[in-house]
Order: structure tokens, then sequence, then C-alpha cells
């Protein structure tokens, strides 16, 4: 019997049970809880801005053995960017694991068009101080002459004919470049050297349009002219009153085989139009008689060089057969290739390219050259006829003749 006083409650054996059942499901389901929370990612926490520097990531790696420094700033930066489980509405939509932008230059379409820089120059820098402070002036012009040492006080004399709005370009073909040292402008010039390369070549290497971007004309010359007639400046005013996007100077008449077309006239500012001997223009708005002017000294404008670039061909590097294609890259061509007659240049005709041949047979080193210089020009004017010919077969139409001489 129960008396009316207890000191405790006595529990039922199935009670107990219970509690304790509870308590071990309690314990249990905590230890759980702890383990999933270490393995939650601190990155997905939105922590205020204010608190972020505060984070010691010495301690972060020491707290989650498994996390270092580096993987958590990864882990951090994915979650910005949307990568690996971003709550950003376009990582849903999108796969952002890499940048693909189709309108980027080729071969840079994983980067994000900002950082894109497709353009260069050949502007010096410096290897220190601030890179918005390399540079005094910014030249507007590029001249690139092809030269040996033999031909070095000719080329002192000429280059003195161009400011400093010109950037300039030696394409040196006999290795001997430290040989200019002595010179304070040689200095500051830009040298590429090959053993026997001709101008093209070294051209269509290293003046890719891309690189020379910055410049409103491009010069390239050989080395054997005169420029005691010639200011650099007042050429290029003008090219610019006539709309010339290709040109030369115009060159003595007295001295050195020429073209009739690029002979310089003593009464005019520019030509664009000339009269050969008879049959040697079936139009007189085609070469020689109009849209001509020789390899010697051409002058591009900067779109008329991105064409003429591209047509330069990789192995024939004599450039032969080039100045009857020019007029290909511009329109109308016998309204904006010319030649300038007030500043004009000497051709001294010094063969030194042509030494740089090989005897064979008996026969002097130069004849070997002019040879291969005639091939290239036959094998050109084929390429070009085919590819013309390939193009108008593609669209259906017989191609006009008038296309096809070169």
């Amino acid at each position: 019997m129960r008396g009316p006083f207890r000191s405790g409650i006595v529990r039922k054996p199935n009670e107990s049970m219970r509690l304790i059942l509870t308590t071990f499901v309690g314990v249990v389901f905590g230890f759980f809880i702890g383990v999933s929370f270490s393995s939650i990612s601190i990155s997905k926490f939105n922590f205020p801005s204010n608190f972020i520097p505060s984070i010691d990531l010495t301690y972060i790696e020491d707290w989650r053995s498994g996390l270092s420094t580096q993987a958590l700033l990864h882990h951090v930066w994915s979650s910005v960017t949307g990568k690996n489980g971003s709550s950003s509405s376009q990582a849903q939509m999108h796969d952002t694991s890499k940048i693909w932008v189709p309108t980027n230059p080729r071969g840079a379409e994983r980067l994000p068009p900002g950082i894109v820089q497709s353009e260069s120059d050949l502007y010096p820098r410096r290897l220190f101080g601030k890179p918005s402070e390399d540079l005094t002036i910014r030249p507007r012009y590029l001249i690139a002459f092809t030269v040996g040492i033999d031909q070095k006080s000719n080329i002192d004399a000429a280059v003195k004919k161009f400011s400093e709005n010109f950037s300039i370009v030696l394409f040196h073909y006999d290795g001997r470049e430290s040989e200019w040292n002595d010179l304070e402008w040689a200095k500051n010039a830009i040298h590429f050297s090959a053993l026997k390369q001709t101008k093209w070549w070294f051209a269509k290497r290293f003046l890719h349009p891309s690189n020379v971007a910055p410049y409103d004309y491009i010069f390239i010359w050989d080395e054997d002219l005169g420029l005691e007639n010639f200011d650099a400046e007042e050429y290029i005013k003008l090219v610019r009153k006539h709309g010339l996007e290709i040109s030369q100077p115009g060159v003595e008449p007295n001295n050195g085989v020429t073209w009739q077309m690029t002979r310089r006239r003593g009464d005019s500012e520019v030509h664009k139009v000339t009269e050969e001997r008879p049959g040697w223009c079936s139009d007189p708005h085609l070469p020689p008689c109009a849209a001509f002017v020789e390899i010697m000294a051409p002058v591009f404008s900067r779109d008329a060089w991105l064409c003429v670039w591209h047509m330069i061909q990789n192995d024939l590097v004599h450039g032969w057969g080039l100045d009857f294609a020019l007029r290909m890259c511009v329109d109308p061509a016998h309204e904006k290739i010319g030649v300038v007659d007030s500043q004009w240049i000497v051709h001294q005709s010094v063969p030194s390219l042509g030494n740089q041949g090989v005897a064979s047979n008996g026969k002097a080193p130069w004849v070997g050259v002019r040879e291969r210089c005639r091939k290239e020009w036959e094998m050109f004017k084929d390429r070009m006829a085919v590819a013309v010919k390939a193009y108008y077969k593609d669209l259906g139409i017989d191609p006009p003749n008038s296309t096809l001489a070169v």
C-alpha cells in the first residue's frame, strides 16, 4: 500500500527506456549536424563586406585542413563568377565554366573582350617607370629600309629626311646590324636581321597589319635611293591632298631604268596616268598606264597595307608582279594610286642584294637572283589567275579580262 508521503517518483520501465532512446537519438543527430556543418564551404555564406577582411586565412586553414588558402580563394571566385553552383540566374541558364566570345579575334574566343589587345605597334618601351609615360611622342608613320652595311652612309643621309613622326625600321640582310650602333638615330630604330632575305620576306613576317596599326602610312623602300630632293612631311601632305592610298615619289628619269608611269614630271604635283609604248596598255586605267607604282619605293595607307600584306606570298620573296596587282587593293585604283612628282628620288641602281646570290655554272651571283625574279613573276601571275578564276567560278560567272591582267 502506497503511503501519502514519498521522496521520489517511481517511473514505469517503458518510460525510462523512451527517455534513454530519445537522448541517444538526439546525441547522434547532433553529431551528424556538426559533421555536416564543418563540410560547408565558407564561400556559401554572405558575410558583410566589413567582415571579410578580418578573416584569418591561416586560422581557416587550420580549422579546415582540407582547404588551402588558394583553394578557398578559388571557391570564393567560383561563387562570384557563377561557377560550381552559383546562385546567379545567368549561371543557371548558361555554362560559365569557360568564356566564349565569337566576336573576339580568332584564337582569343575564350578571353573576355575587355582584355583583348588585337593590335600592337613598334614603339620601343622602357623597362622601368609607368607604361603611360614611356612615350614622349607617338610616330604616325613608318619607314622601313632593307639594308646592308655597304649602304650605311646612304641610309644615314636618307633617314635624316624623315622627322620624328616616323618610326625607323631596318631590315638587315647581311647580319651586321651591330655596326650601325654608332649612328645616334639607329639606337632608337627597330632592327630585324636575317641573312640574304628581301624586304618582302621581312615585311610579310614583321609588318603584320596588326603590328603597324597605329601608322597612317607605311613606307617600304630599297636602300639605293637618293633623297636629296625629298621631304617626307611634304610628301604626306600631297598624298592626303590627292587622296592616294598607294603611291611613290617620282623617279629622276635620267638615273636608271624606270617605267614611264613612275618617271618624275616637272610640271605637276602628282600624276595618276601616263602613255606607254603602243600595245602595252589594253585599258588606259590599267597598269602600266595607270593604277601602278614600282616596288622599289612604295607607300601604303594603313587600309591599303592591310590588303597588300595578305597578297604577299610567303615563298615568293622578290615581289616581282606585285606592282601590277596592287590595284586590286583600292577602288577606284586609277584614282587612288599615283606618283608624287614634286617630291622625287634618284634610283642609284646599286646591285647590293643581287650580289647576295651564289655564283653557279660560271654565272655571277646576281644572274641567278635575276632569273628567280622573273620566275617568281610568272608564278605570281599564274597563282593570281587561278585564284580569280576559281572565285568567279564559285559565283557562277565569267571573270572580266581586266581582273586577270597582272
